[in-house]
């Protein structure tokens, strides 16, 4: 009956279910967790910000417990990570616990390109999701300005006789866009006259993986974003001394127009609970997870708080308990990894347009990448729970085996059907997460900030990879020792690697063994707080697939939305 239902349901598109829902007005959803009405500052009737005042006569509130939702590495088959906590959010309210969300904003390369939005999906879903998947409240315009402003300083600077001493072919800050467009990626800037400024190299990021973006989600409040601009590493001098924001004199004039956008969103579910939506670090190449704003005063106002970070518990979970919660102090609760059978299938070797053939042997096989996951959470000292998110092609078979797997290895799980059902469906995954929550838990992160960059980078690849070793490229090993001269080999380490797999190359998948992991790059994110490794053939500008999912997006006569999703 369930997965009939389900194939039923699933007759609608994400768009189509989220366009059905009649939305409260957001002062309503707001009150039901004891935000008043004149703390909100509207943007429309459905979607709203938190006041400065209002954030600031609540942090001293105890905290409630948190929980963190991640995953399996990523395969085209899909995992449901934000489905899933959209719905354990849903369901911890339908038991009566006072619950809300703290999800990342959505960027609009993926929304244009081939991933997607990040708001849910089927009756597990954040709305207005046109609005969030689209421009939303304008975060995502104002950190895309504020970082060009910081591109155009540097270049005048130049130009305008170069006071700083600054050697152009050592300019390390590139400008941005919230966009996939591999055509910026290295580009060539101030070329003809001489009035279009000094040529040089150059290139773009994509917005979300924009130190700006790294900083805001770091940051405590507008003073402290304040003080991170103006530690930014922009450029050296001709004598290969280190440029920052600072030196520019513009951290004011960022965080002017960054006034807005520190305050987090408060949106809701289908179910109409409330969801804080703000900040949305790529976790490949960022660390992949929501302001620490939002988590604060999520953690102040509710009893339990569902957060998620992005890709494979190798990526967003590793920098949630290696960065964020080091940096802001958080204590995580409990962890959710989601799975589900199709990806499983996939890990274990079969092809996308076979997965909805029954295949227990290779779903076991796959395996594999799940118990990688488990032991990367464990070893950060913390309960956990196994939640398999239902597909309508998933066997009665390959469930069954798969709860004999987690039976045998003493993994909990739980069956979510939060597609389908919404928050009905995750009843028994909300009340194992409670049990969950009430444990004594280890927490740690799994390294020291006092070891080196090589140990801390290793220690990484290691213990969550499942790597023989590390190594360095000759350009790495030049950076290092720079940054060690320069006093910066005490922050985390935020790795950059490919989501689709456990070592640095994206095809292989599974839970691969002897293998090494090469870091070509480093890169000092000073402002938010850690130094970026990059491995492999990771990319900080994305580009778009043959049939970008643009292409099948419109609005019609009456601006009513279609395509998307």
């Amino acid at each position: 009956m369930i997965l009939e239902r389900r194939i039923c349901k699933m007759a609608k598109t994400d768009l189509e279910i989220a366009q059905e829902c009649v939305m409260e007005p957001i002062e309503k959803v707001a009150a039901k967790i004891g935000i008043p009405a004149d703390s909100l500052e509207h943007y429309g009737k459905y979607k709203a910000k938190l006041s400065f005042d209002y954030l600031k006569s609540i942090e001293n509130n105890p905290h409630g417990k948190l929980v963190l939702v991640t995953a399996i590495n990523p395969t085209k088959a899909g995992e449901g990570k934000s489905t899933t906590t959209v719905g354990l959010g849903d369901a911890l309210n339908r038991l009566g616990k006072k619950t809300m969300m703290a999800l990342r904003e959505p960027s609009l390369g993926p929304v244009f390109g081939l991933k997607g939005g990040a708001t849910g999906g089927g009756y597990a879903q954040v709305v207005p999701m046109e609005d969030i998947n689209l421009h939303f409240t304008g975060d995502m315009h104002a950190i895309t300005t504020a970082n060009n402003l910081v591109s155009a300083c540097l270049d005048n600077v130049i130009h305008q006789g170069n006071e700083l001493n600054i050697d152009p072919e050592k300019v390390t800050f590139k400008r941005c866009l919230d966009m996939n467009d591999r055509t910026l990626r290295n580009i060539t800037i101030g070329c003809g006259a001489k009035a279009n400024g000094v040529e040089r190299k150059d290139g773009f990021n994509i917005t979300v993986a924009s130190e700006i973006m790294a900083a805001l989600c770091l940051a405590d409040d507008l003073m402290d974003l304040k003080k991170r601009f103006g530690k930014m590493l922009v450029a050296y001098t001709y004598d290969d001394k280190p440029v920052y924001v600072h030196d520019l004199g513009i951290e004011g004039a960022l965080a002017m127009v960054m006034k807005d956008a520190v305050l987090p969103n408060i949106v809701q579910t289908l179910e109409h609970n409330p969801v804080l939506i703000h900040g949305g670090p790529f976790a490949n190449i960022a660390h992949g997870c929501n302001s620490v704003i939002a988590t604060k005063a999520c953690l102040e106002l509710a009893d339990y708080t569902v957060t998620e970070a992005g890709f494979g518990a190798d990526l967003g979970a590793e920098k949630f308990l290696d960065i964020k919660c080091r940096l802001a102090n958080l204590k995580p609760n409990a962890v959710v990894i989601v799975a589900t059978i199709r990806a499983l299938k996939q890990h274990g070797g079969i092809a996308l347009e076979d997965l909805k053939e029954e295949n227990v042997e290779a779903m076991l096989a796959g395996c594999e990448n799940l118990a990688k996951h488990i032991d990367t959470v464990q070893q950060f000292g913390l309960p956990y729970i196994v939640a398999i998110n239902e597909f309508a092609t998933d066997t009665p078979a390959e469930v069954a085996a798969l709860e004999k797997w987690c039976e045998e290895n003493n993994h909990p799980m739980s069956l979510s059907q939060v597609w389908a059902k919404g928050g009905e469906g995750a009843i028994d995954l909300a009340n194992k997460v409670v049990a969950l929550c009430d444990q004594e838990n280890n927490y740690a992160p799994l390294y020291d900030l006092d070891k080196s960059i090589e140990e801390k980078v290793e220690t990484i690849a290691k213990k969550v990879y499942g790597a023989d070793g590390v190594d360095f490229t000759e350009e790495a090993q030049v950076q290092i020792a720079k940054f060690n001269e320069l006093g910066w080999d005490k922050l985390p380490i935020c790795m950059a690697k490919t989501q689709m797999s456990l070592s640095d190359d994206g095809k292989v998948m599974g839970r691969p063994t002897g293998f090494r992991i090469t870091v070509r790059e480093l890169r000092p994110s000073l402002g938010a707080g850690f130094i970026v490794a990059l491995t492999g053939k990771v990319l900080t500008m994305p580009g778009l697939p043959k049939h970008p999912s643009a292409l099948d997006m419109d609005v019609d006569e009456d601006g009513k939305i279609v395509g998307l999703f």
